[in-house]
């Protein structure tokens, strides 16, 4: 029987929500990139660079990219674990799974990369020096599933890494609202067709867990030494946990 979940800020049911993220991920693919340089003002590059920094990897590592979509991330990492590393591509999503698998060729990388739903990840236990997941937690439906798969597949003294929108300073949500429900949509509209999916987006910003609730998330999830570092005044928060 399904459940009801949130897509933005419609109750929806659990299998309802999954055909709808399919559609907007369907909708943005070809112009993921363009959109997000164009409403972070470029900050999404440095708030990925320093994840891939603070994930404390060397050469040689193994890494999974969760909803890793154009593969900007996974290809930051290849670049830190070196030839002799291994770095997963993984999104749910075919669309954009195939702009990144492309990119990733562009750059001279030949990434394996894998569709399949971050709550059932058919890898083994106890394989990756980390797993990552940036802007896509919030889209999934059951986000406990997500991060105890996550924890299953690192090895003992992994680390998981979730990159997200949070919760803004509170002094700054006024204008902050403002920009995300009407320069945005207004973005998407111009620069995609599709002013919907923006307001989508900017909608399940608001719905996801702030920092602390997180936090608290991934230590239900059997994460430990879960911390948090905000990054341009919350409105992106990367927290960190480890398995041992």
């Amino acid at each position: 029987m399904s459940g009801q979940t949130h897509f933005g800020f419609q109750t929806v049911s659990t299998h309802e929500k999954a055909r709808k993220v399919a559609g907007v991920f369907d909708s943005v693919a070809g112009k993921y990139d363009l959109m997000n340089d164009l409403m972070s003002g470029g900050l999404h590059r440095l708030w990925k660079a320093y994840a891939v920094e603070r994930s404390g990897l060397r050469k040689g590592g193994r890494v999974l990219d969760i909803a890793g979509g154009s593969g900007d991330l996974a290809r930051a990492f290849a670049k830190r674990v070196g030839s002799e590393g291994e770095v997963w591509l993984s999104d749910i999503n075919q669309a954009m799974l195939g702009v990144g698998r492309d990119r990733a060729a562009d750059a001279g990388m030949l990434l394996p990369v894998l569709q399949c739903d971050a709550e059932r990840l058919p890898f083994a236990s106890d394989y990756f020096d980390c797993v990552s997941v940036a802007f896509g937690l919030r889209n999934m439906t059951r986000k406990d599933a997500a991060l105890a798969e996550m924890r299953r597949v690192l090895r003992p003294g992994g680390c998981a890494l979730v990159l997200e929108f949070s919760k803004i300073w509170q002094p700054l949500s006024g204008i902050y609202d403002w920009y995300s429900f009407n320069v945005v949509p207004w973005l998407g509209k111009k620069i995609v067709d599709d002013e919907a999916s923006y307001r989508y987006l900017a909608e399940s910003i608001r719905m996801h867990p702030g920092q602390k609730e997180l936090k608290l998330l991934m230590e239900q999830a059997g994460l430990e030494d879960v911390e948090y570092h905000n990054l341009t005044a919350g409105v992106v928060a990367l927290h960190r946990g480890y398995k041992y």
